[in-house]
């Protein structure tokens, strides 16, 4: 199983940013896929979650309205799009899969909102 996240940067508040996930290994079409993030010195929380036909999606409180997440099953990739990005939404942002009981992660990619 791999996971390469990508599309972090640094950008300004009220910006937006759309990340990305291309995984492999495993049958993406059947798994759900989840978006966490983790800022400095916290613990990794759950930002979205989508499930295998993406029919269904969950966000996170600090989230709700702002991202959106989304999948492609022909590409294997799983997507954040993040809108009107706060400061406190900096982060390290990785995505993550269940398999075979075990979790699996990205290397993640950094998104920093600063002015």
């Amino acid at each position: 199983v791999q996971l390469v996240e990508s599309g972090g940067g640094l950008v300004q508040p009220g910006g937006s940013l759309r990340l990305s996930c291309a995984a492999s290994g495993f049958t993406f079409s059947y798994y759900i896929m989840r978006w966490y993030r983790q800022a400095p010195g916290k613990g990794r929380d759950m930002v979205a979650r989508i499930t295998s036909t993406g029919d269904i999606t969950e966000y996170g409180d600090s989230v709700k309205g702002r991202f959106t997440v989304s999948r492609d099953n022909a590409k294997n990739t799983v997507y954040l799009q993040m809108n009107s990005l706060k400061p406190e939404d900096t982060a390290v942002y990785y995505c993550n899969v269940v398999f075979g009981g075990r979790d699996y992660w990205g290397q993640g990619t950094q998104v920093t909102v600063s002015s």
